[in-house]
């Protein structure tokens, strides 16, 4: 006979635990008014049922899950700004703008959580009004005053307040219109009304119009500080911190996991990253109903309960790759989990009870956009992670990569020193990423020839040494071999038809030739380099805004008749698309019929209408980057990329002179050089 034995995955929580057992969990559990209501039901159900039953295992089980849920409980956040600068400096260097977009956040979650409540005390007589202000400042509330009513409308007008205590009879307008006026006003501040001539017809006219309590003077502090301390307890749980949705996009290895995890630490808060990478079934997510045999609540409430607290950090990394089949689409379950409108009410179908998730910071990553759903995008504030600088890449390999990847590979005594140079050649040589991460690939590969080299000739491991003490590039090429990859600069003798152009890919920013050539033939344009359909269009509509401008660019009208014109972007065998060669294309094309070289440190990115006007294009970061690697001093834009431009770091701007024009023909004598 063979025994088969369940996983820690498919063993139900609650099967090794009594009935008796379940009822003190329960009671510990301090559930929610319509969790205990189900719970009770479910208890008083499993009285009546035989414990050899099936559903009675089922039924422990889900009275476990559901008093096993963190209802109420959650972590304080850690709202100490300067230290979540430096917990953000100090784990990421570069990605200034997407550590400037965390903090503001973080700002303003501390300046609302710091600011104190605000109390606007109302009464014609000085004596009272100073009393109230002096005993609820002492509360640490903030507290500013008004005389009548209608001067108290006016600063909630102009202020807003968390509470209103306001006597009843006063000159201009009294208690009971203020009362109204105010909550039309501001319909979330709470009112207390204060009255030496309280009525039963008065306190039923002002408890109907809304206001929270009503106090009869002489007043007891007692009561005044029990009641301001409920109403504004009211107040909140009203109005409760909803958690925002980021969604980090960017290539790999840029970074983003790691900050989300740097967020977690900063707010003291726990971090849980689930992968959606793969993923199929909705009911992985959303929950399997009771009715079926194993069924176990969705990831996301089994990482609520695992971690026991209901604000955590969730990362929902690789949300772009989730799939879809027969068994639903995960992907939809997201518009209910990341829509802090709707996930207050999350209906996980196990559970099958309402489980609020506004207080959980969600965090989605992806590589790309395009794959989410338009109604899935509107839910997600996107920070967008456009890859690292030459110059950062070589900081974070000398700040933080060396120093890890030596102590994991044992070559502590001494610390081997890897030159400036020497990282410089692996980013240049020996990487092609918009991220970090096969940089960091190549650092531990060097770190353990290193090792290798050191115990080759019989050197003890105890008495260190054994290996260079720097690393320097030659010793780098040495160890990998030959360079793997070799970036394309700009061409220092350019001849009449090449023109440098500026393209951005998942691994960032490159320079392509766009090459032209002319021979006789019918008037036929042959495009070659494996070209999309938006590239194949950006060529005819170059070539139509020449033919129509002929004249200007001192060409023969029908110079298109008795010859074809040729098209070609070297490395074929990679696919190329997209609407940013426009304009490279119409300078190429124009260099070639005109005779005029292109200059050899100018390169242009862009796209063009029919009529000549320049057309915004994305990736301006990453290609102008990519110029400054193949030495190009000038680079030409449209103008309406202008704000990214302004953007860049100062060192790049100092480096590369950016040109930018509202039409096509600006660029001529920018991009050629003059005629013969």
């Amino acid at each position: 006979m063979i025994f088969f034995r369940k996983t820690e995955e498919e063993e139900a929580p609650g099967a090794a635990k009594g009935l008796d057992e379940l009822r003190g969990q329960v009671r510990g559990a301090a559930l929610p008014d319509h969790v205990a209501a189900v719970v009770a039901k479910e208890l008083e159900r499993l009285d009546k049922t035989d414990p050899a039953v099936a559903e009675y295992a089922i039924g422990l089980n889900y009275i476990d899950w559901l008093s096993g849920l963190p209802w109420a409980k959650d972590t304080e956040d850690c709202l100490d700004f300067p230290k979540v600068e430096r917990v953000l400096s100090g784990r990421h260097f570069g990605l200034d703008h997407v550590k400037e977009r965390l903090l503001e956040y973080l700002a303003g979650r501390t300046l609302a959580a710091s600011a104190p409540p605000h109390v606007l005390v109302v009464d014609d007589e000085e004596i009272a009004r100073t009393n109230l202000e002096h005993v609820l400042k002492k509360e640490g509330y903030a507290v500013r005053t008004a005389s009548n009513g209608l001067e108290a409308l006016e600063l909630v007008r102009a202020w807003s307040f968390d509470l209103i205590v306001t006597d009843l009879k006063m000159d201009k307008m009294d208690g009971m219109t203020l009362l109204a006026e105010a909550g039309q006003l501001s319909p979330g501040t709470q009112i207390i009304i204060v009255t030496g001539y309280a009525t039963v017809n008065s306190a039923v006219q002002a408890m109907r119009t809304g206001a929270a309590h009503y106090l009869t003077k002489p007043i007891s502090l007692d009561d005044l500080r029990a009641s301001v301390r409920e109403a504004l307890g009211h107040r909140k749980a009203l109005a409760p911190a909803r958690g925002p949705v980021l969604c980090f996009t960017g290539p790999p290895g840029t970074g983003k996991t790691s900050i989300g995890m740097a967020i977690a630490e900063a707010l003291g808060r726990k971090f849980h990253r689930m992968s959606m990478a793969g993923m199929r079934d909705e009911a992985e997510l959303r929950g399997h109903r009771r009715t079926y045999v194993g069924a176990m609540p969705g990831k996301i409430i089994q990482a609520i309960r695992r971690l026991g607290v209901n604000n955590p950090v969730i990362m929902l990394d690789e949300i772009d790759k989730v799939g879809q089949d027969f068994r639903g689409d995960p992907g939809a379950v997201f518009l209910e989990v990341l829509d802090p409108e709707q996930n207050r009410q999350f209906m996980d179908l196990y559970v099958d009870v309402p489980f609020d998730l506004s207080q959980v910071m969600f965090i989605a990553t992806a590589n790309d956009l395009s794959r989410l759903d338009a109604p899935l995008q509107d839910r997600l504030e996107v920070v967008r992670f456009p890859g690292y600088t030459e110059a950062e890449k070589e900081q974070i390999a000398l700040r933080h990569m060396v120093p890890r990847q030596c102590v994991e590979h044992g070559l502590t005594h001494p610390y081997p020193t890897f030159t400036p140079e020497a990282v410089r050649g692996l980013i240049r040589d020996y990487t092609r990423e918009a991220g970090v991460r096969n940089l960091d690939r190549e650092i531990g590969s060097v770190c353990r020839k290193l090792a290798r080299m050191a115990l080759k000739d019989g050197i003890d491991p105890k008495q260190g040494g054994g290996y260079p003490a720097t690393v320097d590039a030659a010793l780098v090429t040495s160890l990998l071999g030959p360079r793997r990859f070799t970036h394309e600069s700009a061409r220092p003798a350019p001849r009449p038809g090449v023109v440098n152009g500026l393209v951005w890919s998942d691994t960032g920013g490159e320079i392509v030739l766009v090459e032209a050539a002319k021979m006789r033939g019918t008037g036929q344009l042959l495009l070659t380099g494996s070209l999309g359909a938006v590239l194949k269009e950006s060529a005819q509509t170059a070539l139509s805004y020449i033919r129509g401008n002929a004249e200007t660019f001192g060409l023969a009208p029908d110079f298109f008749a008795a010859q074809d014109l040729h098209i070609h972007i070297p490395a074929g065998a990679i696919p190329k698309d997209g609407p940013s060669a426009g304009v490279t294309i119409l300078m190429a094309l124009l260099s070639l019929l005109t005779g005029r070289p292109a200059r050899p440190g100018v390169a242009l990115t862009g796209e063009m209408s029919l009529g000549g006007t320049l057309l915004p294009v994305a990736g301006i970061r990453e290609k102008v980057l990519a110029a400054q690697r193949g030495g190009v001093h000038t680079v030409a834009l449209p103008a309406g990329n202008r704000p990214e431009a302004d953007t860049l770091e100062p060192d790049i701007r100092a480096a590369i002179k950016i040109v930018l024009a509202d039409e096509a023909a600006e660029l001529v004598d920018v991009v050629l050089e003059p005629k013969p």
